[in-house]
């Protein structure tokens, strides 16, 4: 699985754990072992540009996805097709600002927009009920199980 994570945002961010946290996601989806994904940290200036862009919305957000060849989760036993991903943009100081509201780590939050722009770029949405529903729920099980990874490693 190649997973490329490039930070552009000049703010410190864990790399490493980025691409650790993606593959735990792919690998719990039964995405393809051949799969591409990039992760991009930008500041706000550009994410506000991609924001203005692709979604005509004023001002920086926390994560975009931009899928390309619309890969889907694997059917249980079987992975889904190789192919490109997309990319996920991710930016850290509005991560931080949510982060602070939350009342968590700017790294959980960063772990969360992650989680989430990979569940765009395998068709998951929140705009009705029911994705919605879904979607988070599958989130919070991922970052669950990426928790409890993460403490079994320490141990």
């Amino acid at each position: 699985m190649s997973i490329d994570v490039a930070n552009e945002s000049g703010v410190p961010a864990d790399e490493e754990r980025l691409a650790r946290l993606a593959r735990y996601i792919l690998d719990a989806l039964r995405v393809h072992p051949l799969a591409e994904l990039s992760v991009l940290l930008v500041d706000e200036e550009p994410m506000a540009d991609l924001h203005v862009r692709w979604m005509n919305e004023p001002g920086p957000t926390d994560v975009l996805s931009f899928p390309m060849d619309e890969l889907r989760p694997g059917a249980p036993g079987r992975t889904s097709e190789p192919g490109i991903l997309g990319d996920v943009v991710i930016c850290p100081q509005v991560a931080a600002r949510q982060a602070e509201r939350a009342g968590h780590s700017m790294q959980d939050e960063i772990d969360l927009l992650c989680t989430h722009g990979i569940l765009h770029l395998l068709g998951y949405d929140h705009a009705e009920p029911d994705e919605h529903r879904e979607m988070f729920s599958l989130q919070n099980e991922l970052l669950a199980g990426w928790r409890r990874s993460l403490e079994e490693e320490e141990r």
